[in-house]
């Protein structure tokens, strides 16, 4: 396994923290906590799946789940950008968060493209 690899545990952890302390910030506003439920179902799903691909019992099974990796990062840039359009937080305070989860997908897309031997 890669370094960088090695590093996505505790990274995709961290953003999943980032994500719900995010959430428990927004406003107390139907639609900013619809929108930040989706967000921390997504978020936080990340990492889980990535424990699990880690743990897959085949190759195809390490790939369908690199792909929830894929699926709920991307997901989550959608919600981060929704809740920064919407303006219901600073869009500086969720540049950063929209930065690593556009990051993490990059990551996945690599890692499953490498698994297909794409």
């Amino acid at each position: 396994m890669k370094n960088a690899e090695k590093d996505l545990g505790p990274r995709t952890k961290k953003f999943a923290r980032r994500v719900i302390r995010l959430f428990v910030a927004l406003p107390n506003d139907t639609a900013a906590q619809v929108l930040g439920k989706q967000l921390l179902r997504s978020g936080t799903s990340v990492g889980a799946n990535y424990r699990e691909a880690n743990r897959g019992r085949s190759k195809a099974e390490f790939i369908a789940k690199i792909g929830d990796c894929l699926k709920e990062a991307d997901e989550s840039a959608y919600w981060i950008e929704l809740l920064r359009d919407e303006n219901f937080l600073p869009a500086a305070r969720l540049q950063p968060l929209l930065d690593e989860a556009n990051e993490l997908v990059a990551i996945f897309v690599t890692i499953s493209k490498r698994a297909r031997g794409d």
